[in-house]
């Protein structure tokens, strides 16, 4: 055994890797608390299996943060406003929830008198960098101690280390690793390493195929959900209670590549429900009340936010600037939206709001308006003409120009010949 480094808060998810941490560090000297923060998807029974495999691989102490809450508050709401799906595909299930992971992390390892904070990542993955990042800024006074990607440990070693020293393996370690937080569950590790390669039955087919159609109604103010069915609910309950639907009915079962971090490619099995479902409501209330260009450019902005989030750059004080945008944007989207779920889909089929712009007692679509005459829209579609009139009136007259100079050209050889 080394000689005692001090004490180390490790941040613990009861999984493999960080199950493999505690021993590991204690062999190194730590004296090693563990600190599980709950973001969202963990039961009662799942936090109380949690602890007991803290205490069973031998961590001094064990602690446990409620940060469902600030999870919302802090991430979720702005990836709501900004309609972040990366590659159109993935709502962005993870990222949040490691930056305050290490945030709360912090906070437990400053009252305990830690002299550093440890974490379970690999060194090929994007959580890595997320704590890292967060460490740096937050507290670049604590040391990070990284034993899976310091070691390149891999997961059959961590499999083995364990079992070599009777230390119990967490449930279906060997399989492949599945995190669920408030924003959704992923899986990986196996079949994701293939991109032909099919993912679990528990991604392929919806657990019930024949439930019958149902429709729910949420209820929005200023761009947060507020209400479900009429039932008075926010933040991390209104994620809750709707994501239960989403797996009653196998909804948001889908998987993602893209380009990690560290500009390699990576695939991802994800559910997500309640956050494509939340999205996709506010997308189309969002619709009925913002001008083009609001959602032009809310769009543009909204994917960088996403892609600074997901590559662990939250503190960018850029992010800060287009969260205050995100916000500004959302003082008319209150309504309430109407989604249809089916076994494995869901439809937005409605929505309505006091400040839509869809004013029938004005104009109709494809029919009458009192907003202008007949003689002044065929005026406005003469003038929207003008630049591109002008711009192919250009380019005939280029034409013409090279056509003639590629004849005058065609005749001076012909005279030429003609001369010889």
């Amino acid at each position: 055994m080394q000689n005692k480094r001090g004490p180390l808060a490790l941040a613990f998810s009861g999984g493999l890797d960080t199950s493999y941490c505690v021993p590991k560090l204690s062999e190194m000297g730590w004296t090693v608390h563990t600190v599980f923060v709950d973001t969202g998807g963990t039961s009662a029974e799942g936090r109380a299996a949690i602890a007991r495999q803290a205490e069973a691989v031998g961590a001094a102490s064990h602690h446990e943060i409620d940060a469902r809450e600030q999870v919302f508050d802090r991430f979720v709401r702005y990836l709501i406003f900004g309609n972040v799906l990366r590659g159109e595909v993935y709502p962005l299930s993870v990222a949040a929830e490691r930056t305050q992971q290490a945030i709360s992390v912090i906070e437990v390892a400053r009252k305990l008198g830690a002299l550093a904070v440890a974490h379970g990542s690999t060194g090929a993955g994007n959580d890595q960098v997320r704590f890292d990042v967060a460490l740096r800024v937050l507290a670049p006074e604590l040391q990070v101690v990284t034993p899976i990607r310091d070691g390149g440990v891999k997961r059959e070693e961590s499999l083995a280390y364990l079992r070599e020293r009777g230390l119990p393996v967490p449930e279906r370690a060997s399989a492949y690793s599945v995190n669920r937080g408030l924003w959704g569950t992923t899986w990986g590790g196996g079949w994701t390493h293939d991109s032909w390669a099919s993912p679990p039955k528990e991604l392929l087919d919806p657990p019930s195929p024949t439930l019958p159609p149902r429709e729910v109604v949420i209820g929005w103010e200023q761009g947060v959900p507020v209400a479900l069915d009429g039932k008075s609910l926010r933040g991390a309950g209104l994620v809750d209670a709707l994501g239960a639907l989403g797996e009653e009915f196998g909804i948001g079962r889908s998987i993602h590549v893209g380009e990690t971090v560290l500009g390699i490619k990576g695939r991802v099995g994800f559910e997500a429900g309640a956050a494509l479902m939340l999205i996709a409501a506010h997308r189309e209330l969002e619709k009925l009340v913002q001008t083009k260009w609001q959602g032009f450019w809310k769009d543009h902005l909204g994917r960088f936010y996403g892609d600074r989030l997901h590559e662990g750059q939250y503190f960018d004080p850029a992010l800060r600037d287009i969260e205050a945008l995100l916000t500004s944007s959302q003082q008319r989207v209150t309504g309430e939206t109407r989604l249809r779920l089916c076994p494995g889909r869901f439809q937005v089929v409605g929505a309505r709001s006091p400040a839509s712009l869809l004013d029938r007692a004005v104009a109709t679509y494809g029919e009458e308006n009192l907003l202008w005459s007949g003689d002044e829209a065929r005026g406005f579609a003469r003038v929207s003409a003008v630049a591109p009139l002008l711009a192919a009136r250009a380019q005939a007259r280029a034409e013409s120009l090279a056509a003639e100079a590629l004849a005058a050209a065609s005749l001076a050889t012909e005279v030429s010949e003609d001369r010889r």
